[in-house]
């Protein structure tokens, strides 16, 4: 039992030393010494009580006994085994900031229905929106599935009564109308994204998969890229990621135009002007002036930027991809075709997300079929 300056009674594991901190220290299961320092008695015990709990709760040889915390930093590893970093970065970052503070303590086994949905009410109640609620549902369905189908629960307390459509409404990103599109040209020329901006529209390439762009990826002879990488720049841990393509589909040929072509010749001779380009860069497409490659934050900076200049509304760079997607639709592009050049799955993931009818579209549309329509 450890004592204070005084010589009162603190409880084991807790002392006070002659600078006045306090000191909570336990042997885990392991046998190794925790300890940690304190300038408050209560926070002390309650780091203590906390600690020694979840050391309790944390063996998988009795996974019914361990806390959802210990179970998820389990099932995590798992995770990071078998799908894609940002996957996993998103399961670790809903669970830290949603499931955690709300279920982390409670027992595996005491986890209810109503704990789920608890769950989604508070972000719900938070400002969410709804896609970000449905992420956390999905990340919170998974590692309790895991628990039930290795019979560690009895069933799955995420259940189709758990609901995470409660959130804000997400904001719909729509593609350039034509007039936008034409202002956004004129204000990105001279700019120092100029070739990239115009290759996106271009080709309707995904961020990560422009940056990722190496020169070898180029056959100018049969006028074809092939995406085979997709990399964006990780600010948590200060360092460039590099990983295959989104998905299966994400691997892809495609053709390009005259347009793209001539952006990549210009790009060749920017770099072969630049004064240094480290050797581990060398190999890529598209880097700032610097001779490194561009962070994902940056270019939307610069795109903010230009909108203001231009006085159109502000978008991210996807909202290139979308407007490559609907330009190719309305100049007769099949969508199937589409399809296969932007690297989806099935053909619903373009029709649904990435092509939008513009206003500019409707009324061509209807002026067509305006004949048809007068019935007299």
């Amino acid at each position: 039992m450890g004592k204070d300056l005084k010589g009162k009674q603190l409880g084991k594991g807790i002392c006070q030393r002659t600078d006045g901190l306090y000191v909570g220290r336990f042997t885990n299961r392991y046998g190794k010494r925790e300890q940690k320092v304190f300038s408050r008695l209560q926070e002390c015990k309650q780091w203590l009580a906390d600690s020694q709990y979840a050391d309790e709760h944390s063996n998988i040889a009795y996974a019914s006994e361990m806390t959802v915390k210990a179970w998820f930093d389990f099932w995590i590893e798992m995770k990071e085994r078998t799908v894609r970093p940002n996957t996993v970065r998103n399961y670790r970052e809903r669970f830290a900031k949603n499931i955690d503070p709300l279920i982390g303590k409670f027992l595996l086994r005491d986890v209810k229905t109503l704990d789920c949905q608890r769950v989604m009410n508070q972000m719900a109640d938070d400002g969410y929106r709804t896609t970000t609620i449905n992420q956390t549902r999905i990340a919170l369905y998974n590692m309790l599935d895991y628990a039930y189908q290795n019979d560690v629960i009895r069933k799955n307390p995420c259940n189709a009564m758990v609901k995470s459509n409660i959130g804000k409404e997400s904001r719909k990103k729509e593609a350039l109308t034509l007039e936008q599109q034409k202002l956004f040209v004129q204000g990105i020329k001279g700019t120092a994204y100029e070739n990239q901006f115009r290759f996106l529209l271009q080709t309707g390439l995904r961020t990560g998969e422009l940056v990722g762009l190496k020169w070898s990826d180029i056959d100018f002879e049969k006028r074809t890229l092939t995406i085979a990488r997709t990399m964006e720049y990780r600010h948590s841990t200060k360092e460039w990621r590099i990983g295959p393509p989104k998905s299966k589909s994400g691997q892809r040929t495609i053709p390009l135009t005259e347009e793209a072509l001539a952006i990549l010749k210009k790009q060749k001779s920017k770099n072969q002007s630049m004064d240094v380009i480290s050797i581990d860069w060398i190999e890529f497409v598209f880097l700032s002036r610097k001779g490194e490659p561009v962070k994902n934050s940056t270019y939307d900076t610069a795109l903010f930027k230009v909108c203001d200049k231009m006085h159109i509304p502000r978008f991210s760079m996807h909202v290139l991809r979308h407007t490559f997607a609907t330009r190719c639709i309305e100049a007769g592009m099949k969508p199937k075709t589409l399809q296969t050049i932007l690297g989806h799955a099935n053909i619903g993931i373009t029709m649904n997300l990435y092509v939008h009818t513009t206003e500019d579209e409707k009324l061509k549309e209807i002026n067509q079929i305006a004949d048809a329509l007068l019935v007299v």
